[in-house]
């Protein structure tokens, strides 16, 4: 992903969590629940805040190193030259 469509991305994801935030509709209301009712919240904080630093940070797994000649297919292996 290019670095101008992480930006967007996490504008968007942080956007997202904001409305959510000031939303009345909650998947936990703090009426009926009340300081339980702030887990959810928190979790979709903590949720947006990873997502924003992986999305900014660019870190991506590392490729998985090509296993010896021996345990590749046949038809993979490179002929001795």
């Amino acid at each position: 992903m290019s670095r101008r469509r992480a930006i967007i991305a996490a504008v968007l994801v942080g956007a997202a969590a904001l409305l959510y935030g000031v939303s009345p509709l909650d998947l936990a209301p703090e009426i009926l629940l009340g300081p339980a009712g702030l887990l959810d919240d928190a979790g979709v904080l903590i949720a947006t805040a990873v997502g924003i630093w992986k999305l900014l940070s660019g870190s991506r797994p590392a490729p998985a190193p090509a296993p010896p000649p021996e345990e590749q297919p046949r038809w993979e292996q490179k002929l001795p030259e």
